[in-house]
């Protein structure tokens, strides 16, 4: 890649930091751009072009009527993990989209949610080759106790932006 995105620079900017501060810095640059992840209160635990881990806490504002975290909070951190690695790898001149989210709701989730995302190399070097294309990036949603009460699948696609 030659040119970076704005999050490529913001992500070459924070690596530098130790991880605490990476990731916070991470959170709050992330929450700028995307509204509605710095409005439920997600952060992200770990964050590298391969890797990411975001976590919401289980809060009454993000709660169902159970009291666990909302079926919605639940997609939305698997979104984030996801989204934000293909941002860190598609070229600049590239606009990321979810395409399609698969979810299978499994069984009750206890505690704060982690979804944890994760690249190939084979796929970085797809976006970071390929003008167009999409990519299934494997996440994994775990709650309180370490287990995985819900299943995703979430395809990204990238293509060219439009020029104004």
């Amino acid at each position: 890649m030659t040119q970076k995105s704005m999050l490529q620079k913001v992500y070459a900017q924070v690596d530098k930091l130790p991880t605490p501060l990476k990731t916070r810095a991470f959170t709050l640059l992330f929450g700028r751009a995307v509204k509605y992840f710095k409005t439920s209160g997600l952060k992200f635990e770990w964050i590298e072009p391969n890797h990411s881990i975001v976590v919401i806490k289980n809060r009454p504002s993000v709660q169902n009527h159970i009291g666990t975290v909302h079926a919605v909070a639940m997609i939305m951190i698997a979104e984030s993990a996801t989204g934000a690695l293909v941002g860190l790898n598609v070229p600049a001149n590239a606009i990321p989209v979810i395409k399609r989210m698969e979810v299978d709701y499994r069984k009750r989730a206890t505690g704060d949610m982690k979804a944890e995302a994760m690249l190939t190399q084979e796929q970085i070097t797809m976006m970071q080759t390929e003008e167009r294309g999409e990519v299934d990036v494997a996440v994994t949603i775990t709650d309180g106790e370490s287990k995985e009460p819900i299943f995703v699948r979430a395809i990204w696609a990238w293509t060219p932006k439009r020029k104004a």
